[in-house]
């Protein structure tokens, strides 16, 4: 469904613009510019929905070309995020509302994925809703949104509406009121224990009413307490085998996995960050040293350890850039 947001990214650095282009290619349709006056001719040309752009940049820099297509009512309607250093978030672009959220640069590749994802989610989500059918019901599957994305994609747009998840017979109603959760059922289940069941949901269909109301009132955390409560009650289920073996682990797993895109993410301690806190810091812990292999016998080479791999794919996926 993200594929029919267009995505702009503007960055100077080849290498950092190549690395975010593969990375969020799958989520959107990817338009890359290396400098502020390339991209200005290219979003003319096709208005984007969304503009990733470095700060500094040698000639127009990212917030003037921010200014320049926000002055364009042809290309003004799209969100922004800045990649910029602390100091300048700090000191020039975050009290002149240049952007809509901001990314801090040194950051993960990771992490600068999952929050310019939940940008995308929401961009679908509002481009889902005007071009709804008549009777005003936005309809997808949870292939494609994820109960977690859209949650949070409901509470990013501060959306009131009423969301219908089924699945296989079962149905889940939840209400939202500005983009927190005021009312949910499934079942014979109430408020916070109705959404905490369906969060593990990895299929299934949903359907958006945005005219859909409620005067109840059964849910007592707002909805990032009730992801994170909802995530560590099912990290809990696959450690302590309260479910049979194979359905916890399987359940558990697409669950973290979809909390990992979405930017709430899981411990084998079972505590959650905060997925707008600040990024995490750009360094890492240094590893402890490998043990000193034995002297290998007299005309035969030592063996070379071999590098885990999955410590490979992690540090893969994790790449700092600046």
């Amino acid at each position: 469904m993200a594929n029919n947001v267009k995505l702009l990214l503007v960055e100077d650095n080849p290498m950092v613009l190549g690395m975010l282009q593969q990375a969020l290619s799958p989520l959107a349709t990817v338009t890359s510019a290396p400098d502020g006056a390339d991209a200005l001719m290219k979003a003319v040309d096709d208005p984007p929905d969304l503009v990733v752009c470095d700060y500094r940049m040698p000639g127009m820099d990212g917030r003037q070309l921010v200014e320049k297509l926000k002055s364009r009512p042809a290309t003004a309607n799209f969100s922004a995020v800045l990649m910029a250093s602390k100091a300048d978030i700090a000191e020039r672009l975050s009290q002149q509302d240049a952007a809509d959220d901001y990314l801090e640069k040194p950051f993960f590749l990771r992490d600068a994925t999952r929050r310019i994802k939940r940008m995308i989610d929401r961009i679908a989500l509002e481009k889902m809703a005007k071009t709804a059918p008549s009777d005003g019901v936005v309809r997808g599957n949870l292939a494609q949104m994820n109960v977690i994305d859209l949650m949070q994609s409901l509470e990013m747009g501060r959306k009131s509406c009423q969301l219908s998840l089924t699945n296989e017979g079962d149905r889940c109603e939840v209400f939202f009121v500005e983009g927190q959760v005021k009312h949910a059922t499934y079942g014979a289940l109430v408020g916070d224990p109705a959404v905490f069941k369906v969060l593990r949901w990895t299929g299934g269909n949903f359907q958006l009413d945005f005219e859909g109301k409620t005067d109840k009132q059964t849910t007592e955390l707002n909805t990032q307490g009730l992801l994170m409560e909802g995530l560590r009650l099912l990290d809990e289920s696959q450690r302590d085998g309260v479910e049979s073996e194979e359905p916890a682990a399987t359940s558990a797993d697409a669950a973290t996995s979809a909390a990992a895109s979405a930017g709430v993410e899981t411990n084998s301690a079972s505590t959650f960050s905060d997925p707008f806190a600040a990024h995490p810091p750009a360094y890492a812990p240094p590893e402890p040293a490998p043990p000193t292999p034995a002297p290998a016998a007299p005309g035969f080479a030592a063996p070379t350890p071999a590098r885990p791999a999955s410590k490979e794919k992690e540090e893969e996926e994790d790449v700092l850039l600046g």
